[in-house]
């Protein structure tokens, strides 16, 4: 139950943030992609805002147990391969089409309006589709 609570709270706050800084505004995350028309750079303040403590979250968790049980997840060798750049773009269209990605589209349910409760549907959709995508692209394709 303690995890619950804490989850609640951390996405609670998570949406905030995103509320507050214009995150969940879809012409301001297009306006930061328009780089060569109208640019509005605060979406690059919001990402520093939110990486730089990061980094210091992640130092200062070496060694130590979460507050709720359980391991911090293992940093990974980092691969650049044909999944990471097909995931990323097609992340990157569908944040430049529609100008929300996961956090920002449920956080902006209790005022969107209905388009964005078909965008929450549709990407919900995406994300039970895609595995299944995946496998019958990787048993089209051979192995290296």
């Amino acid at each position: 139950m303690r995890r619950l609570i804490f989850a609640f709270l951390a996405g609670g706050l998570f949406g905030a943030g995103l509320f507050i800084s214009g995150m969940t505004d879809t012409s301001k995350v297009q306006g930061w992609l328009d780089v060569f028309g109208n640019w509005d750079p605060t979406l690059a303040f919001v990402m520093g805002g939110a990486i730089v403590p990061m980094i210091a979250a992640w130092s200062l968790s070496s060694g130590r147990k979460p507050l709720n049980g359980g391991n911090f997840p293992r940093t990974t060798e980092p691969k650049l391969g044909p999944n990471l750049v097909l995931g990323s773009v097609m992340f990157g269209m569908g944040w430049g089409l529609a100008g929300l990605c996961p956090g920002p589209a449920v956080a902006s349910l209790s005022y969107g309006g209905w388009p964005h409760w078909i965008f929450l549907c549709a990407m919900l959709v995406g994300f039970r589709t895609a595995p299944l995508v995946r496998s019958q692209l990787d048993s089209a394709v051979p192995a290296e």
